[in-house]
């Protein structure tokens, strides 16, 4: 694995490797559970072009996915003209944070990315004023990481979770998709007694690229991005790392409280395919978006979700007026459900 690790721990805003007029700081971590130390997670920031004694409107904390790192600039931009600050985090050993001595994204608790979440919320909120609102938004296994973190969050720490008041989750990954079986209780034993003894076993399967043939700019699609850190085939599905999302998504099932309004964008079917067609434009080809649809409701109250017409997996890559489409909704939800609210329960 190449190591892409950009910056030295420490408290300066380096620039980014990655995007132009970006910076990104190292978040320095704790022994890692799982033996591939040194770990550290990278918080990037599209800097402001405001005065100093400006304050945002809010402020974006924004969790990629599985084989994925922030790459997506529209996004920011669009929150930018929106007058929030904009704010991504590239976690333990994903995108910017991946070293040499890492399983690209291997964790065998969810629950272990609260460091630097927790983190990261704190710098935020020493940048943008602790008055300053923060939007958590995030993808896919990213979605499903967040939501565990806020529900453990309003219980554990009350004070940083009042810093949240909006939950953004696009695509998030609720359940396993494909056959039944897989979700039956002797796979699940199966995945944790092999996770147990050897976490970093491959599961065997076959890698299609046909998700990332339909976004990246080489093959099918539009967006330029790094594929040592986010290849077209994805990384290596390991049973540790899967049995750590499997229990996260049991626990979401049984419900949660992320405790602020929350807005599930989707696409509004599936289409899973080995083969690049225009289907794949047009459709999730990665989770089950009945699956999404079904399990949303364990988020709490105030629990909306959308389905986006036409949309990707990841619903901001989605061709231009279906991307356009979402935010939108965004737009719609922050000005009637989210800001309205803003110091009320203050």
């Amino acid at each position: 694995m190449v190591d892409v690790v950009t910056a030295s721990p420490g408290t300066d805003w380096q620039p980014d490797r990655f995007l132009d007029h970006y910076q990104l700081r190292t978040i320095p971590l704790g022994p890692d559970p799982d033996g591939e130390d040194p770990i550290t997670a990278t918080l990037v920031r599209k800097p402001s072009n405001e005065p100093p004694e400006e304050r945002p409107r809010g402020a974006v904390l924004y969790i990629h996915g599985f084989t994925d790192y922030f790459f997506h600039e529209p996004l920011a931009d669009h929150f930018h003209h929106r007058g929030y600050a904009f704010y991504a985090i590239d976690l333990r050993k994903c995108g910017r944070s991946l070293g040499e001595q890492h399983t690209p994204h291997f964790t065998t608790d969810l629950d272990a990315y609260d460091e630097e979440l927790d983190k990261a919320l704190d710098i935020i909120t020493a940048e943008v004023g602790a008055d300053t609102p923060i939007l958590v938004a995030a993808h896919s296994t990213g979605g499903l990481i967040a939501s565990l973190w806020l529900d453990r969050l309003r219980g554990s720490d009350p004070a940083r979770h009042a810093r949240v008041d909006g939950l953004l989750l696009n695509s998030p990954w609720f359940d396993l998709q494909g056959d039944a079986l897989l979700r039956t209780l002797p796979i699940t034993i199966l995945i944790k007694a092999v996770a147990a003894v050897a976490p970093k076993r491959v599961i065997p399967r076959e890698l299609s690229g046909v998700y990332g043939e339909s976004i990246h700019e080489s093959v099918n699609g539009e967006w330029s991005y790094d594929l040592t850190v986010k290849p077209l085939g994805g990384f290596p599905v390991t049973f540790g790392w899967l049995d750590a999302v499997r229990t996260g998504q049991r626990r979401l099932h049984r419900g949660i409280d992320v405790g602020v309004p929350s807005l599930v964008l989707r696409s509004d079917k599936t289409h899973f395919s080995r083969r690049y067609s225009e289907s794949v434009d047009v459709a999730d080809v990665v989770v089950d978006v009945g699956h999404i649809a079904r399990w949303s409701g364990c988020l709490g109250d105030r629990v909306s979700v959308v389905p986006i017409p036409g949309a990707r997996h990841d619903v901001f890559l989605s061709r231009a007026q279906v991307r356009e489409s979402a935010y939108r909704e965004v737009d719609g939800w922050l000005g009637h459900v989210v800001e309205p609210t803003r110091g009320v329960n203050a």
